[in-house]
């Protein structure tokens, strides 16, 4: 049996909001761990946290990240990268003094990642570069999967597909309570996106509940085995690059609220530098010690 230093941490929490859990094992450079096993870890953790990330040391200041949920491997996980790596910028004094860092993922290549803590206790992620999808779906079956009817979805913004990471479907709806509001059901969610291979479903709505956020978004992720993703780095890159596409932002920072009617919402930031989209914010860790495989 092998040993794992281990953490539980909630990211893009803030005020009283709870923030969206990730479990993180650190490997060391002389350990490894099949996708079997990986697979097996985040299992474990079903109902617990929405992915596990699995982060190996390279050479103390470049790390290897690989994501899994309880029903498969993530190409990226914009949460799990905070929720990974703002506790080891924050704490390691090496990595305390860096400006920047690369970051090596499995599926999506290397990553910069910007060290804002003194500025903003946060880190911000240079999202996946995007990648236009052909939308494979019509409006009306996206509300019907959704369990609601086109009327409600907004006409002065298109229906998009982008990949900033994972193929999310970009969704506008017309008023806040009706985006606030929606309760799909998640098989029911789960067989249109596995039919339609989109990884989660992003809907989006300009107004707001604070009016200093620049939108509100919901995320639905049930083909990983949840239905909602309650703070998240990569779909909200993807609605950046989509605000950025239709001349809707300018790339300054704004902040994104995030979540239903049945929590405190969270907040994503985003912004661009060096002609990169990033996201960024903090996590609280709420667990820490050693994992046994």
């Amino acid at each position: 049996m092998n040993k794992y230093k281990y953490i539980k941490a909630d990211a893009f929490s803030s005020a009283n909001s709870l923030g969206n859990p990730a479990a993180c094992l650190y490997l060391t450079k002389d350990q490894t761990l099949t996708d079997t096993q990986m697979l097996t870890v985040a299992k474990h953790h079903k109902g617990f946290v929405s992915e596990v990330v699995f982060c190996k040391d390279i050479d103390h200041s470049s790390y290897e990240l690989v994501y899994f949920s309880s029903e498969c491997e993530v190409s990226f996980c914009g949460h799990g990268t905070i929720a990974c790596l703002y506790p080891l910028i924050k704490n390691i004094p090496e990595l305390r003094s860096l400006p920047e860092l690369w970051v090596h993922t499995r599926r999506k290549g290397p990553l910069l990642v910007y060290n804002k803590i003194t500025d903003y206790d946060g880190i911000f992620i240079s999202a996946p570069a995007p990648i236009q999808l052909e939308i494979p779906v019509s409006a009306e079956e996206i509300a019907d999967s959704l369990q609601t009817t086109a009327s409600v979805l907004a006409r002065d913004y298109p229906i998009d597909f982008i990949d900033a990471g994972n193929r999310t479907l970009i969704v506008p709806f017309f008023d806040f309570n009706q985006e606030v509001t929606l309760s799909p059901d998640e098989q029911r969610l789960k067989q249109f996106s596995l039919a339609n291979n989109i990884d989660v479903i992003l809907i989006f709505c300009r107004d707001t509940e604070n009016k200093t956020h620049f939108v509100h978004t919901r995320v639905f992720a049930a083909k990983y085995g949840y239905l909602e993703d309650p703070a998240t780095g990569s779909a909200n890159a993807a609605l950046g690059y989509y605000l950025l596409k239709n001349t809707i932002w300018d790339g300054h920072k704004i902040s994104i609220e995030q979540g239903g009617q049945d929590r405190v919402f969270n907040t994503v930031h985003l912004c661009t530098e060096n002609k990169r989209l990033l996201f960024g914010g903090s996590a609280v860790t709420r667990i820490e010690g050693f994992y046994y495989i």
